[in-house]
């Protein structure tokens, strides 16, 4: 039986390599953040290990032996390769900007404006991750999220994009039916969306108390389908006038009452802080915030009468 010869440890052949193209065990540890004694102690053990002489010492230099020179080529070139597939990768990482997202503002606000960003950087590629619950950040799985809150995360760099505001919205043809919407008596419309939102409204601007449960249609996992409920003439849906603006301004959707909400929190663009300044983050928190600014001037006259019970 044919004894097994170890190979080499890869610190040892990292060792030699930077040596070897150096020409210096000082200048090699430089480079590996290490001393000269331990890159002379990995040579020594490849040394012994391959039973070559890869080195001449002299007293303020190294030299390659014929051995040396012939194993320090197919190295240098080994680890070239190795540093080519890298720099790759880090391209590749440098042009996939991984966004994660709540469903209703990734679907019905941000997807529609996207061909504006990859118009200005078409070398970027977006993954988007839509997520009602907020992603963690911290695991490298994604560079940036959009989230609604008050823009207090320990830790992430936070830029304000608009408020969070809801009003009533319902199809033209239900518009009559929603008469009297925050009155005494409640219409005879099914209701739609979150009860707490629609509480938070009937605080500001109802006679009533908030609608009784059996006010409500149905309930939908996110907003987007409440609002496609609504536009489908199934009832009012409590929803954003932002969000849905290009509904509002096609005529699928008009208010079914003049009265605009808010909770107090706003929508944020967040990024860790270590990486708020990686390039492809500050690309697309650029456009964003761009397109954020459009979005809070077109729904002004809406945003001057917002009320916070």
């Amino acid at each position: 039986m044919v004894a097994q010869r170890h190979l080499p440890s890869l610190v040892a052949i990292r060792a030699f390599e930077a040596a070897a193209r150096l020409g210096s065990f000082a200048r090699a540890a430089e480079e590996l953040d290490t001393t000269a004694a331990s890159v002379s102690y990995h040579v020594r053990r490849l040394e012994e290990q391959t039973g070559a002489r890869l080195f001449l010492r002299h007293a303020q230099h190294v030299e390659l032996t014929e051995a040396g020179a012939s194993v320090a080529k197919e190295a240098t070139r080994a680890f070239d390769g190795l540093r080519a597939s890298f720099m790759r990768a880090a391209d590749m990482d440098a042009s996939r900007l991984r966004l994660t997202t709540l469903p209703t503002l990734g679907t019905s606000w941000l997807t529609p404006r996207l061909g504006g960003f990859r118009a200005r950087h078409p070398q970027q590629v977006l993954e988007l991750d839509l997520s009602a619950e907020p992603q963690d950040l911290a695991g490298g799985r994604f560079d940036a999220a959009i989230r609604n809150g008050h823009g207090d995360w320990p830790g992430l760099h936070a830029v304000e994009l608009f408020p969070s505001v809801f009003t009533p919205l319902c199809a033209p043809a239900l518009l009559e039916a929603a008469t009297g919407l925050g009155g005494a008596r409640l219409p005879e419309v099914p209701l739609l969306g979150r009860p707490d939102w629609w509480a938070v409204w009937f605080l500001a601007f109802g006679q009533t108390r908030a609608p009784p449960a059996q006010s409500f249609f149905t309930n939908f996992a996110v907003e987007h389908l409440d609002i496609a409920a609504a536009i489908a003439g199934q009832g009012i849906a409590i929803g954003s006038p932002i969000l849905f603006q290009a509904e509002l301004d096609a005529g699928r959707l008009v208010q079914a009452h003049p009265g605009v909400v808010s909770d107090g929190r706003s929508f944020w663009f967040v990024s860790p802080a270590a990486r708020s300044s990686a390039p492809k983050v500050a690309h697309f928190r650029e456009w964003l915030c761009t397109e954020a600014a459009a979005a809070r001037h077109a729904a002004r006259s809406l945003l001057r009468r917002v009320a916070t019970p």
